[in-house]
């Protein structure tokens, strides 16, 4: 795949003295691909995609599209110039004009009957043919935000940024709305880069995911390198559910409350691990090689899965399992682990690979991660009563958690 969008050394301040919104960001997109910027707000995502469009000046670092240098020192090409097309929140329809309108409004240069052609071209790749005369008062939500597709997509863009493009629509209607779009962009063969607080959106919408926190990109990888190797607490904690434990590593094991654990990758000495429940299971006291046995304390049946939250050598475990898995508060079982331990890096670890990264030359993309965190966002993490989500300051969160592991 040819590098579409280069992102280098991006940073960015508000005011004088002011603490950067972002910086030091690097990324690349590769031609056809959709990636997403995700993270909380305030974590820089927004600024970083005003950035690339044109409509923000960054204080330091370089742009470069399809070859161009758009942002960089002493350049910068304003944003009508630069061909990107843009889909906002809110989809900022002209409401008198027809979607046919609203659609050739951003196509210039061509005869009108090729103006007709590619709104009629667009329209039938985004589904909505026959809708031309129709205003946006007279559509739905959905309909409506692939009438901005469509504009988006009629100039034929290089590059598409889509701004947190379904949040305005309700819980249903997003889902549908989001793999319709997804669709019409894979089709079209179009690049783009989509902003996002919602996790199950970049998980499920994007070929490849950075996890923005405090102005960083803590990791960039495919959804399932993000979600299911994380590189540090933040990561692990905002992509979902997660058990943490301080344990000491010896190669490529490591002892844990349920006993000893594969790990994903070489460590020694303490190290934080993180286990998704659902790569945890429970098992009768007794099974053959089991680790130390522990108590149920709760069960919540969800229909197409169960949550445990099982108490065992004085720390709180979730466990998630199938359906069928008989066992009840109270229960004595043995937790075990179906796949290795991930060990995360440290702050420390990531600002010194970030550090690494910027005195290279050229281009410095960590391959399949980067950067660093903490805020859970409603992400629910156990390895110890009373253990707490990562904080949204930029403190050290091993730290914390080492405190809240051992006080």
């Amino acid at each position: 795949m040819q590098t579409l969008l280069s992102v280098s050394g991006l940073s960015k301040r508000f005011a004088r003295g002011a603490p950067p919104v972002i910086e030091n960001v690097n990324f690349s997109v590769d031609e056809g691909e959709i990636f997403a910027l995700l993270g909380p707000s305030g974590c820089g995502k927004t600024t970083t995609l005003r950035i690339i469009g044109g409509f923000e000046r960054p204080d330091e670092g370089r742009i470069v599209l399809n070859g161009s240098e758009l942002s960089g020192p002493g350049r910068h090409v304003a944003a009508e110039k630069r061909g990107i097309g843009i889909v906002f929140q809110d989809y900022a329809l002209f409401p008198h004009l027809s979607v046919t309108q609203n659609v050739a409004f951003g196509v210039r240069r061509v005869s009108r009957s090729e103006r007709l052609r590619r709104v009629d071209d667009v329209l039938r790749v985004v589904g909505l043919s026959g809708y031309g005369a129709r205003r946006p008062g007279e559509l739905s939500g959905g309909q409506q935000q692939r009438v901005a597709i469509a504009r988006t997509l009629a100039p034929n863009p290089p590059l598409v940024l889509l701004d947190e493009p379904f949040s305005n629509l309700d819980a249903l209607l997003r889902q549908a709305t989001r793999q319709e779009i997804r669709a019409v962009l894979k089709r079209a063969g179009m690049t783009a880069v989509l902003v996002t607080h919602d996790q199950e959106e970049a998980l499920s919408f994007a070929d490849r995911v950075a996890v923005m926190r405090g102005g960083h990109i803590e990791q960039v990888g495919t959804p399932e390198q993000v979600y299911h190797r994380p590189r540090t607490l933040f990561v692990a904690q905002f992509l979902g559910r997660t058990n943490l434990f301080l344990s000491d590593a010896e190669g490529e094991v490591a002892i844990t409350p349920i006993g000893r654990v594969r790990l994903n990758r070489r460590a020694s000495g303490s190290v934080l691990l993180a286990l998704r429940p659902e790569h945890l299971t429970i098992e009768s006291p007794g099974t053959i090689g089991t680790g130390p046995c522990g108590k149920i304390i709760r069960r919540e049946f969800k229909g197409h899965d169960i949550t445990f939250l099982i108490h065992v050598s004085g720390t709180e475990v979730l466990v998630h399992t199938d359906n069928r898995m008989p066992f009840v508060p109270g229960d004595r079982v043995h937790v075990r682990a179906l796949e290795p331990a991930v060990v995360l890096e440290s702050e420390a670890m990531v600002r010194q690979a970030e550090a690494d990264d910027a005195a290279l030359p050229g281009e410095s993309e960590a391959a399949g991660a980067d950067e660093t965190g903490a805020e859970a966002a409603g992400a629910e993490t156990t390895g110890a009563p009373g253990a707490e989500a990562a904080p949204e300051r930029a403190d050290d969160p091993e730290a914390r958690v080492a405190r809240t592991l051992h006080p």
